[in-house]
């Protein structure tokens, strides 16, 4: 440490406190965090939010000169509500009584919206936004949740120090440089089999904004009294194991899983046959398990907006999903048809169940 470093500004703003018993390490830190060029006000913002060992780290997620908004809708060709309008709709406002800030980087940002304003109606556009912006929330709160867990926890845990740690937090910021890169080829995967599906599924009802798809939800039974029962970390591992193995059963089927909702699972596939191997795997990973999987799956045609999927056929895959008993999968009428007799897949009959929401009562198969 430096003798000539000046501690009395860190002083006044509560920074530092030569009588604290970990004063030796905040000098440390403070040094190391200067001589990295953060700026004193970029370390009490970042202290204010608790976490002063991430004020480098906070400081390269956005790098770049600070521009003002005047100047970002001048270079972008976008209005003042434009902007804030993609904001709001990608989920990167800042909450109500905050300063929004933009630096450079923000142009060829905002230039891009302003070319997509150009070649489609404002509405979609945003709607599509919403979209981009709950992804790459989910994206970042897992990268966050990533470092937490597996580095800055155990550093906690064998007590580092603030500099090791303020090392570490910067280490793991500047690796965002690769996902951007790394994105763009997955999305491009992604793009290619979402055509593919789509073709697959294709809809002659109604052919644009719908697809002929099978629909199912599994959900775990027991998960509830479960989750009472463990510790953060037996619960995360439940959660963790029940996404992974259901995101590799469905993908292995040429499904796609939608969303996960909690302790359920929400996916399609272009065939009966497909969708309920899937349902069925689901189950057989967790059988003799603490949890117990059921669920339903329904096949017809199924409104899609925004990367999600609507309409009876859905609300008739989870309606049955939610009568079946422990380790029953439900399945349509029309699912049984589907398979046809070609597939090892066999059903037993259920009866015909009167569902909420449904005027009249459904006949439904269980999976064998």
């Amino acid at each position: 440490m430096s003798e000539s470093f000046d501690l009395a500004p860190y002083q006044r703003t509560g920074l530092y406190d030569p009588a604290a018993p970990n004063a030796s390490d905040r000098r440390a830190l403070l040094e190391w965090l200067a001589s990295r060029g953060t700026t004193l006000k970029q370390m009490e913002r970042s202290a204010s939010l608790g976490s002063l060992t991430s004020a480098a780290g906070d400081a390269q997620i956005r790098p770049g000169a600070p521009i003002t908004l005047d100047a970002l809708c001048d270079r972008s060709g976008l209005d003042q509500g434009q902007v804030r309008a993609i904001l709001e709709a990608a989920g990167a406002a800042v909450p109500l009584g905050e300063e929004q800030t933009f630096v450079e980087s923000d142009v060829e940002t905002f230039q891009m919206f302003a070319a997509g304003v150009g070649l489609f109606e404002t509405a979609p556009l945003l709607d599509l936004v919403r979209v981009m912006g709950s992804s790459m929330a989910r994206v970042a709160e897992a990268a966050i949740t990533l470092f937490q867990v597996n580095v800055e926890g155990p550093m906690h845990e064998r007590r580092a120090t603030e500099v090791s740690l303020a090392e570490a937090n910067l280490a793991a910021v500047q690796t965002l440089e690769v996902v951007p890169r790394a994105m763009a080829g997955l999305f491009r995967l992604h793009v290619e089999t979402a055509v593919r599906r789509s073709r697959y599924s294709y809809d002659r009802e109604n052919p644009f904004g719908s697809r002929r798809l099978a629909v199912g939800f599994i959900d775990l039974v027991g998960f509830t009294p479960l989750s009472v029962q463990l510790d953060n970390d037996g619960l995360g591992r439940l959660i963790d194991d029940f996404e992974r193995r259901a995101n590799e059963i469905v993908t292995s089927h040429d499904g796609r899983v939608v969303k996960h909702i909690g302790d359920e699972v929400m996916f399609v596939a272009v065939g009966a046959a497909a969708a309920c191997n899937i349902a069925r795997e689901i189950c057989g990973a967790f059988r003799g398990s603490d949890v117990e999987p059921h669920g339903g799956v329904a096949i017809g045609g199924l409104l899609t907006r925004g990367g999600d999927f609507y309409g009876p056929i859905v609300n008739l895959a989870s309606r049955i999903g939610d009568i079946a008993v422990p380790n029953e999968i439900l399945v349509t009428e029309a699912i049984v048809d589907g398979v046809g007799s070609e597939s090892d897949v066999t059903f037993e009959a259920a009866g015909r169940r009167q569902l909420k929401g449904f005027e009249e009562p459904v006949s439904l198969w269980s999976l064998s």
